[in-house]
């Protein structure tokens, strides 16, 4: 592969510090720089608009979102600036550029119980999923060249997520009630970096769903955690959605289904079972 210069937004975040060790690992030895809050804002053009000239970069990845759900909610004109506008904003910026952009399961609603395929029709029912479809769009409208790649169920070194949460709450010894009706694909931040350097050597375009192989309920999800952490005699009850009210609602089933990717012969990611517990052997123990 090519030398390229790549610019990464939200280097500092759970995926994109996983992004700029992916890209400082490679042998090809790219011209790499990234930059997050606070010194640059993507919702402020003006904030980066010594980088488009300066850096001319080949790829610009944007890893930058304000991904607490439940505060979208209450704080939907943040979401929107970040997730939505930032997102157009940035592709504008760079349109010379490769632009690639993370999404997420929550743009669907959930009652499609076979999982979400990449053509499937939007109809987020949370003011994140409905943020994160306004920056699909304006991505497309905005970059000639890009790449939106569909992410759910995010966990990784650093950065609060699911898993980490969970082994925490079960080291405190108290019993744990997990929903058991919410399904999708817990996804390594890890790996979804590796993922986007192959899928930029590969030469795609356009929206792909990537994540982690296999599906299962944040209730499974918790009972694997936890016997992964060597954490013994911890009651872990599954409970229905019904018992923990959020100021966000959530999809039934939010599984993406990797269609595009096994269309076009693309590599997988390995099993979510494979994924979490490396994560968990290697960062909780």
């Amino acid at each position: 592969m090519n030398l390229m210069k790549v610019l990464i937004a939200g280097s500092r975040g759970m995926l994109g510090s996983e992004l700029m060790s992916i890209f400082q690992n490679d042998p090809a030895g790219h011209d790499l720089a990234g930059f997050d809050l606070p010194e640059i804002d993507i919702t402020m053009p003006e904030s980066y608009c010594d980088a488009v000239h300066n850096l001319r970069p080949d790829v610009v990845i944007n890893a930058a979102a304000f991904t607490r759900v439940d505060d979208c909610e209450t704080q939907s004109d943040i979401a929107m600036r970040v997730n939505g506008e930032g997102a157009g904003n940035l592709a504008a910026a760079f349109v010379d550029a490769l632009f690639i952009h993370y999404s997420t399961d929550y743009i669907f609603d959930g009652r499609k119980t076979e999982g979400y395929r990449e053509d499937d029709a939007p109809s987020p029912v949370s003011v994140y999923g409905k943020s994160k479809l306004l920056g699909e769009e304006l991505v497309r409208r905005n970059s000639p060249k890009h790449m939106i790649l569909r992410i759910s169920w995010l966990f990784g070194a650093n950065g609060v997520n699911f898993i980490h949460t969970i082994v925490g709450a079960a080291r405190k010894g108290n019993p744990l009630r997990v929903v058991n009706d919410q399904h999708g694909s817990p996804t390594y931040a890890k790996d979804v970096a590796w993922q986007t350097l192959k899928m930029i050597e590969a030469g795609c375009r356009g929206t792909y769903h990537v994540t982690n192989g296999g599906n299962c309920s944040w209730y499974d999800l918790a009972v694997r955690a936890v016997a992964w952490a060597k954490i013994p005699d911890i009651s872990i009850t599954p409970v229905a959605s019904s018992e923990y009210l959020r100021p966000a609602p959530r999809p039934a089933c939010s599984i993406l289904v990797d269609t595009r990717m096994t269309r076009e012969g693309l590599p997988r990611l390995r099993s979510w079972q494979d994924a979490a517990r490396e994560y968990v052997e290697q960062h909780l123990l």
